[in-house]
């Protein structure tokens, strides 16, 4: 049973969510013209970026337009993603600013702008990005997550970044980015899971021994405890990984994430920030229900034995997300809301965040059978 299928029961909501997505989103674009930079949060009816255009979530802005224009069609989308891709430029420009989020900066919008109109600029820009990527691989293993002398730092966003690499052996035919990719997502699965299932965040790794030296909280709770938008980009990352390699324990790591998560859910079906945090105060942070409800729609493809599991509960926290969390209020930009960048910055709860309107638009298109898959592509 493929997708579509599986989404009969649920067809009526879909496409209404679907039309309320495509009557606001002009609002997002409208609003997002009004900036010299690229959206990351909105507060008081309108976009705001404090970060600068290196910022590690500017590329989900011109990927949502993308999914945007392939749901719909219309060419407002398509001009309004090629904008804020050449907006990015100055990032690569100051590329010592660039950390390991290339792929979530370029392989969303300028790789997928490269298989969509074969725009030559958006191939180097792409290519670009995946040198520098590479770049920071250390060859015990891993890609060194951030700059500011910490070169044994890595974390497990990184997963999701692997794509870009995958993408430029694919371009290019030369399997060392996809080997540097393969050898990351290795290493990860060797240092990160522990023995439940449940992932860290950060680890700190000598990077001359690779000895572990430390597993710090990172924007989760506490040492030890599972962040859930950590958790998040495990399920997808490493499925991801599965669907570029083949490779069958990127599968099972995938699914090794994936029942924690949903072992460890509340039952509203709103992601805490972190699932070993106190019950007060109550601290969401849906980003991480809308990437879990990508991966797992994925995960439904890949896991016949447990495909209605990981699809139901998919549903479940989309359907949570769009009654208690949407803003579809018109005349405000973006959509999900209660979103947090860590449990440890109070000023960072509460929020709408660019990243999260993008996977939560992605769910719903994989729901309506879109085959042009960003990560992919």
């Amino acid at each position: 049973m493929d997708i579509i299928e599986r989404a009969a029961a649920n067809r009526g909501w879909i496409d209404e969510t679907w039309r309320k997505i495509t009557k606001k989103m002009p609002i997002s674009v409208e609003q997002a013209r009004k900036l010299d930079t690229i959206p990351y949060t909105a507060r008081d009816g309108a976009w705001s970026n404090p970060h600068g255009i290196s910022w590690w979530t500017n590329g989900f802005y011109p990927a949502l337009m993308w999914q945007m224009a392939i749901g719909t069609g219309d060419a407002l989308y398509r001009e309004e993603a090629a904008r804020a891709e050449a907006l990015l430029d100055e990032a690569l420009r100051r590329f010592e600013e660039l950390h390991h989020d290339l792929g979530f900066q370029y392989k969303i919008s300028a790789a997928v702008n490269w298989a969509l109109t074969k725009n030559p600029a958006s191939l180097r820009r792409a290519l670009l990005a995946a040198n520098l990527l590479a770049g920071r691989y250390n060859p015990n293993g891993f890609i060194v997550a951030w700059n500011e002398n910490r070169p044994g730092w890595s974390i497990i966003d990184s997963m999701m970044n692997l794509p870009l690499l995958y993408w430029a052996s694919r371009q290019t035919g030369d399997p060392r980015y996809r080997l540097i990719a393969e050898r990351h997502a290795d290493h990860t699965l060797r240092n990160f899971f522990r023995d439940d299932g449940s992932v860290h965040h950060i680890v700190i790794f000598d990077p001359e021994t690779d000895a572990v030296i430390e597993t710090p909280r990172g924007q989760g709770f506490a040492p030890g405890s599972t962040w859930t938008r950590g958790q998040a980009w495990a399920i997808y990352g490493f499925a991801l990984s599965h669907i570029w390699t083949g490779r069958p324990e990127y599968l099972a790591a995938a699914r090794r994430a994936a029942d924690r998560f949903l072992e460890r859910l509340s039952g509203d079906n709103l992601p805490d920030i972190d699932f070993d945090q106190p019950n007060e105060p109550c601290a969401k942070d849906n980003c991480a229900g809308a990437i879990a409800a990508c991966g797992l729609i994925e995960l439904a493809k890949l896991a016949p034995d447990s495909a209605d599991r990981y699809f139901d509960a998919a549903i479940s926290l989309l359907k949570a997300m769009d009654e208690r969390a949407i803003d579809w209020s018109p005349g405000e930009p973006g959509l999900l809301s209660q979103c947090a960048g860590s449990y440890s910055e109070r000023d960072s709860w509460n929020m709408k965040m660019i990243y999260g309107d993008y996977f939560f638009i992605e769910a719903i298109l994989k729901l309506r059978g879109s085959r042009t898959q960003l990560w992919l592509i």
